[in-house]
């Protein structure tokens, strides 16, 4: 009974971690608006464009894009074809995150931090600029995100096999801290919150 109260504290500390960089990240929605929104009213407006905005625009991109990954994973909200897997009982679709969890996801996530991370120090080393932009930023602070990704997957993988197995052990799966709630349920549903 304790190991199992260690494990799920385990689960729930990664899953925070996930949830936190995935929100602190998240600020780059709004950096990445405000420098499309300024660079559009200074292009069109003022007829002065700006050397720096798309440089911005592609670097945010580039970091949401990378740090959303543990944070959709640590919600179960990334996109599934899952139509036959829904009708299985929990202890089977629990088995099969897992065998697929080892075969598939474990050794993409560990290329991309070996690879990632390879990247990121040649980056580094020769101080890397951005080829394609004018402003001719430097880029090896943004590559760096690129192990840190892989390392957070991997992380949150770890976490997701945890939950695999105690539902393969108990038949349920186990509570998230925060769960995404499906459209549907949600429509279905809102009357209910209005009350």
């Amino acid at each position: 009974m304790f190991r199992e109260v260690r494990v799920t504290k385990f689960i729930y500390a990664i899953e925070g971690l996930s949830l936190w960089v995935g929100r602190a990240f998240g600020w780059c929605i709004m950096l990445l608006t405000l420098s499309v929104s300024y660079e559009v009213f200074v292009r069109y407006v003022l007829n002065s464009p700006t050397v720096w905005a798309f440089d911005v625009m592609v670097q945010m991109y580039g970091a949401l894009f990378l740090m959303a990954g543990p944070y959709a994973l640590a919600q179960d909200s990334h996109v599934r074809g899952d139509v036959l897997y829904r009708l299985l009982p929990v202890e089977w679709q629990a088995r099969i995150d897992f065998v697929l969890y080892i075969l598939f996801f474990f050794p993409g996530m560990m290329a991309l931090f070996w690879f990632g991370a390879e990247i990121a120090a040649d980056s580094w080393r020769y101080k890397e600029v951005s080829w394609n932009s004018p402003a001719r930023i430097q880029i090896y602070f943004f590559k760096t995100l690129i192990p840190v990704a892989g390392f957070l997957l991997m992380l949150q993988g770890l976490a997701e096999i945890m939950r695999c197995w105690k539902a393969i052990k108990h038949g349920k799966w186990m509570d998230r801290l925060e769960d995404v709630r499906e459209t549907e349920d949600m429509l279905m549903h809102m009357s209910e919150t209005r009350k």
